[in-house]
């Protein structure tokens, strides 16, 4: 059997990676904690600032393809 020891990202037990049906976390316990970080945002990703061009490229974007969505559900 494959045997790797890591250390849990939430409580920074050793363990062997292979054995946890949890992975990357030890046990069921750490998994639902951090899920529950970013449920309650406490974790975000850091994103930059839209410059105005990047904006209006984005929303373009978007209103073609509802309008493509739009167009599907009418073919349907």
């Amino acid at each position: 059997m494959k045997s790797l020891i890591v250390s849990c990202p939430r409580c920074q037990k050793k363990f062997n990676y292979y054995d946890s049906s949890f992975r990357p976390f030890c046990c069921e316990k750490c998994r639902l904690i951090d899920l529950g970080q970013w449920l309650n945002e406490s974790y975000t990703v850091p994103v930059s600032k839209l410059t105005l061009e990047e904006a209006q490229q984005l929303e373009q974007l978007i209103n073609e393809k509802n309008q493509n969505d739009e167009e599907d559900d009418k073919l349907h």
